[in-house]
């Protein structure tokens, strides 16, 4: 039976649980793909450090040099993190002409234009499965399951930490920070936070997915992207009363309008619209129920319709099943000689563009801290209807006392510039007391 020595370049939590699920699978899956996987080496920064996983000395090295220049490794998996090394490890085994499997999503959303340029360069492949969602087959999905579809709306909730920590506002009533420290605690969450709550780690992923689905690279820093932190759980409450529920959503929306990018002022290219925030989700929606840690994708195509993909999106054990999945298809590349698959994002060579965020339209939640007397709604509603903003409900909860109250607003759908300029003379008014908060709300339209 052909053999495939693979060389993995890192044993942390990643690495150590892909080393253990090839012991115990490893056979299971040679007899499913007529080819026997070998770990030849395994690079780690300390040799002589104990692990969780136990890994024989006679494997572990800590130059990944070496281990990518073997002649004898003939698929590299790189499980090291970070965006700088990691590229140098990509780049050095796919001039090598060696197939390389990652899950390291913030250096493709970096660097994956030039890392698939240069697998096309040298003839070898690129797999990234483990990069998103964790272990649900999003990548497989997008980019060979739907390959008959025009992708049209992607909606994500693709970070476990987030999803985690609004679930138990909503379940328990409490505050951002008390649930975010719980998290810490628990290791949901990082000592250092922001790139989770921030909304950075879902924008790395719904780059990447947006760049799958419509054919040119979204660069991550085109993503508007806000995190959940000003989410309190006086929103989440009345959220709840008005029958929503607040989830980070990745939003991938295809729209009907071109735009000239620079240096083409004669060349239109399609726009579409990526973005990471809170919104408001209907509770009869699917997406609502999505609770803890796990991650779901909301995928609609022209031809299939509506689809949905759950599971676990992080930890050990999901990601090394995605890392497995890509493994098998790398292994088998190499038993039958096939140089190419269906093309990555960046081979589809289409124009586009991030549609900005100030022309986003949305329906939106506001919440305002005012001062209980006569008028007061009167002036925010001559601000909004100056500028052309429709308000479909309010409410003002009883049972709350103090110089201010709340008032709950609901608002027709309006561009975000146009709300975000009402409410700043909204905020400015003398009887609004705070900053106004306003919440998207989706309804899947």
């Amino acid at each position: 039976m052909q053999q495939v020595n693979l060389a993995i370049i890192g044993g942390g939590t990643v690495g150590g649980g892909v080393y253990k699920a090839i012991l115990e699978n490893g056979p299971l899956m040679g007899c499913r793909l007529g080819t026997n996987l070998c770990i030849t080496r395994v690079v780690v920064r300390d040799p002589k450090k104990l692990r969780n996983v136990v890994i024989p000395p006679h494997l572990l090295g800590s130059s990944w040099e070496e281990a990518v220049n073997d002649p004898g490794v003939d698929l590299v998996v790189e499980l090291m993190g970070g965006t700088s090394t990691a590229r140098l490890v990509i780049l050095a085994a796919l001039k090598h002409g060696k197939p390389v499997i990652t899950a390291n999503k913030a250096l493709l959303s970096q660097h994956g234009e030039e890392l698939f340029a240069a697998a096309k360069k040298y003839g070898t492949n690129l797999y990234y499965e483990a990069s998103v969602a964790g272990g649900i087959p999003i990548i497989k999905v997008l980019r060979e399951s739907l390959v008959g579809n025009r992708i049209t709306r992607i909606y994500g909730i693709v970070n476990g930490t987030c999803n985690y920590i609004l679930t138990r506002m909503k379940n328990e009533g409490a505050d951002f920070q008390q649930v975010l420290t719980d998290a810490q605690e628990l290791g949901y969450a990082e000592a250092e936070p922001s790139l989770d709550v921030d909304g950075h780690d879902a924008a790395h992923k719904i780059g990447i997915l947006a760049s799958l689905a419509h054919g040119f690279w979204v660069q991550p820093k085109s993503i508007p992207t806000e995190g959940i932190r000003s989410i309190t759980k006086l929103d989440i409450q009345f959220s709840a009363q008005l029958g929503y529920t607040i989830k980070l959503l990745g939003i991938v929306k295809k729209t009907e309008g071109t735009v000239s990018k620079r240096g083409q002022k004669k060349k239109d290219c399609k726009q579409i619209q990526v973005s990471v925030y809170p919104v408001l989700i209907p509770n009869g929606h699917v997406l609502a129920s999505v609770n803890d840690v796990f991650n779901a994708v909301y995928i609609r195509g022209d031809v299939v319709g509506d689809t949905l993909y759950y599971g676990r999106g992080a930890g050990q054990d999901a990601t090394a099943s995605a890392v497995l999945s890509d493994i098998a298809d790398a292994a088998l590349d190499l038993k039958w000689g096939s140089r190419n698959r269906v093309p990555a994002f960046v081979a589809h060579s289409c124009d586009g563009a991030v549609q900005p965020l100030d022309e986003v339209i949305s329906k939106y939640y506001v919440r305002l801290s005012v001062e209980d007397r006569p008028g007061t709604l009167a002036k925010i509603a001559a601000i909004l209807a100056g500028a052309k903003i429709g308000i479909s409900s309010v409410i003002q909860p009883e049972g709350h006392q103090g110089d201010s109250v709340p008032l709950i607003l609901m608002i027709h759908d309006a561009s975000n510039a146009a709300m975000k300029k009402a409410l700043g003379k909204v905020g400015r008014l003398s009887v609004v007391k705070a900053k106004p908060v306003m919440i998207r709300v989706e309804n899947f339209d």
